[in-house]
């Protein structure tokens, strides 16, 4: 059992923001599932992406790995916020979903805030000393975006976005708020996101000091890779004969055991900079850790690290909601 801030995750297994969380159907699938502490929707924005043909994904033939072009869920939040009502309007339990946001716009993220909040008032999410089952996650590294790279590269370019997230946090600190961050590959990255981070907190009356954002996700997916055809099971290829790419957009976001080592090193980098820093308040935040984790010992090597969540989305694509079997 894992509580961060308010929402408490049992198993500390989850399903990370992907394509096969976009559907009321698959929710309710995951949601079900005795093997996920918590569930966690596909990005949402405001209004909605716009997904075409070109959004896709293929599987590795060799090692369980995925390349996808996918951007932002085709659903816009108030399908997720309608959604996770009815979800959580039928059952009592304590297990938590956590909404996955994005947006550019601070004016537009403070509309989106306000909804799930609106949401979880309707739902006595607010309410003291229980624990809440509703969360947000900030989505800051979707690495397939045209014309839009992701700003967890440039982290404080974040911190207009990030204060409508502080704010919303100050005027309730039942709010449970974290970050889904991209995989990085140099020290002075991490720091970076750390002493952005630490930026946000505060004093409280009794003396103690908060900051608004309770758990980090790491990492996303490794963007601008490239597969060939024969190194997956499917495809939605172009080109000809043995030049022909796997994924119709050529490059796109890789997935999976590809990624493992570079995943751990991301945990392994950021607990040693929470764990160390001097604001007490830093220190608190939690980490999920996600990537490349396809069986019992991939959540055990995160957990060593410094995970005290474990996600997964390849395992799901690939498997369904019964690969969290493997997983426990």
């Amino acid at each position: 059992m894992v509580d961060i801030n308010r929402i408490r995750i049992e198993p500390s297994i989850i399903n990370t923001s992907c394509a096969w969380a976009s559907e009321l159907a698959q929710l309710e699938d995951l949601y079900k599932s005795p093997y996920t502490g918590a569930v966690t929707t596909r990005t949402a924005t405001l209004g909605g992406f716009a997904e075409d043909s070109s959004h896709a994904v293929v599987f590795g033939s060799t090692s369980a790995s995925t390349l996808n072009s996918y951007g932002y869920s085709p659903h816009p939040l108030s399908s997720y916020i309608k959604w996770t009502h009815a979800i959580l309007s039928r059952d009592t339990q304590s297990k938590p979903l956590i909404i996955s946001i994005t947006s550019n716009s601070a004016s537009e993220l403070v509309q989106m805030v306000e909804d799930v909040q609106k949401l979880r008032q309707r739902l006595g999410d607010s309410v003291k000393d229980i624990p809440s089952r509703v969360a947000i996650e900030l989505n800051t590294s979707c690495p397939n975006i045209r014309g839009k790279p992701p700003p967890a590269y440039s982290f404080t370019t974040l911190l207009p976005i990030l204060g409508v997230l502080t704010r919303a946090y100050r005027t309730d600190r039942t709010l449970t708020i974290g970050l889904k961050l991209a995989p990085y590959v140099a020290s002075f990255q991490f720091e970076e996101v750390v002493k952005s981070i630490a930026t946000s907190s505060y004093d409280l009356e009794d003396g103690n000091r908060a900051n608004p954002f309770a758990f980090l996700t790491c990492t996303n997916t490794v963007g601008n890779s490239l597969l060939f055809v024969h190194q997956t099971t499917s495809s939605l290829a172009i080109g000809n004969g043995a030049d022909m790419y796997a994924l119709g957009p050529v490059l796109g976001g890789l997935a999976g055991e590809p990624i493992h080592a570079l995943s751990l090193g991301n945990v392994f980098s950021f607990a040693r900079l929470l764990e160390n820093h001097e604001d007490k308040a830093v220190r608190m935040i939690k980490l999920i850790g996600v990537g490349g984790v396809v069986d019992k010992q991939g959540v055990e090597r995160m957990r060593k690290v410094g995970a005290a969540v474990v996600g997964c989305a390849t395992l799901l694509g690939r498997e369904g909601v019964k690969g969290f079997e493997k997983l426990a």
